[in-house]
């Protein structure tokens, strides 16, 4: 197995969270050597340096700064959050079983979470002297189960059953011995009285390779997780640009990113307005000289169902970059766009493949999308094919993840010139 998908599969693997996930990427940042940031400090920024800064703990931003004045940004951007369940306030339902409140957070294939071994992970804030601490909690280990009614006293479950989330997925924790037990556990792990909790189920399935020639991915979190590795990856592997190459995490995707850690939040602006002032630049000019890839999977042509893709523009696993196009720009690529990206997996030697709603199948937005609101630069939104997006255990292509990789290490060794009407030169690092 190459050993870049054994590092996915190991990131997949320990990023049961968004928290989690977020922690995972800061230890690739710092192992390189990026150095922290606070938001709430001056930033002092020198050339040939390496930052990076998190908010709430579940979105990290990067950046390099270029031994000369650089031309623009060059950045990417992917999230870090999957649909999931999130466990309510006072949250254990006690009787004849112990069973835990939960409200449905995001989209998601509600069966798939039915009949698994499941578990609990997030954060918590602890009382400290001097206020609160924010720490990671992750009960690693067979935990609980939302047990399917059986067959005879369900007679529809086959026939387009309508899932409930107050009935039907609500987690066994136990007997009624298990009452009140919950939340002192957490305590003892958390090394104190919690007062606020973002805990959230999770499956107790690790990633696996499979198929006749090992060539299909499996997991849960595989959107978007899948582009935030790759992301990171070539961000980090890059060769120095003329540009200033910048890696975007954000929470809160599958919910609107209407969070203060999303990308519908003053993040992303408010950094690149502390870099340009941090080294007096003018946001404006760099603007007119950047470039956004919004990083989220994309529908593969399903092998059961073909009839649901676009005829022309129906993605294989394993095909390489999406490009994805909506003519109401709920995705960002345009023709500029589109030609950046192709020139850029073109020098890579990526294969690039399109994608498309049919016409009658209403689509979602992306990360593109909501950014262009706070900073307008020219985007594409690309991702890679997948299968069964939302469920509770998600598949992808193996070479799809490492082709992203590749993508991303040439786009982050260029830098960008963009006049007025769209003409641009690609300027190799």
């Amino acid at each position: 197995m190459d050993r870049r998908t054994e590092n996915l599969m190991a990131f997949l693997d320990g990023s049961h969270s968004v928290y989690h996930a977020v922690a995972g990427l800061v230890r690739e940042l710092e192992g390189q050597g990026y150095a922290c940031l606070e938001e709430g400090e001056p930033w002092k920024l020198e050339s040939g340096g390496k930052y990076y800064l998190t908010r709430g703990g579940s979105a990290v931003l990067a950046f390099r700064i270029p031994e000369e004045k650089p031309l623009g940004f060059v950045m990417s951007a992917a999230h870090s959050d999957r649909p999931s369940f999130k466990i309510k306030e006072n949250g254990e339902l006690t009787g004849t079983y112990t069973r835990l409140a939960t409200e449905k957070y995001g989209g998601m294939l509600m069966h798939t979470w039915m009949d698994r071994p499941l578990s609990v992970a997030g954060r918590v804030l602890v009382e400290t002297e001097q206020g609160a601490q924010s720490r990671l909690i992750d009960i690693d280990r067979d935990l609980m189960m939302m047990p399917n009614v059986a067959i005879h006293m369900n007679r529809q479950a086959n026939d387009g059953y309508a899932w409930n989330p107050c009935k039907d997925t609500v987690p066994l924790l136990g007997g009624p011995d298990a009452k009140g037990k919950f939340f002192p556990m957490l305590e003892e792990m958390a090394g104190g009285r919690i007062l606020g909790h973002d805990l959230y189920c999770y499956v107790r399935g690790r990633a696996t390779v499979w198929g006749l020639e090992e060539e299909y991915l499996s997991a849960p979190a595989i959107d978007d997780l899948e582009c935030a590795w790759g992301c990171t990856q070539g961000f980090l592997k890059a060769a120095p640009a003329a540009s200033i190459p910048m890696l975007c995490i954000f929470d809160s995707e599958e919910v609107g990113s209407g969070s203060v850690q999303g990308a519908a939040s003053n993040l992303l602006e408010g950094t690149l307005n502390r870099i340009c002032a941090g080294l007096g630049l003018d946001l404006s000019c760099m603007a007119a000289n950047s470039f956004m890839v919004s990083a989220d999977n994309g529908h593969a042509v399903h092998p059961n169902h073909p009839e649901f893709a676009d005829p022309g523009n129906a993605p294989e696993i394993n095909g390489g970059i999406v490009l994805k196009y909506n003519a109401g720009l709920r995705y960002a690529t345009d023709a500029v766009s589109a030609a950046v990206m192709r020139k850029i997996c073109s020098r890579a030697g990526v294969p690039v493949q399109t994608y498309c709603n049919r016409a009658d199948i209403a689509g979602g937005s992306t990360l593109g999308h909501i950014s262009l609101g706070h900073v307008s630069v020219p985007t594409a939104d690309i991702g890679l094919a997948q299968l069964a997006m939302h469920s509770a255990f998600e598949t992808a292509g193996v070479r799809d993840a490492i082709y992203l990789e590749e993508a991303m290490e040439a786009y982050y060794a260029s830098a960008l010139m963009v006049d007025g009407n769209g003409s641009f030169r690609v300027i190799p690092g």
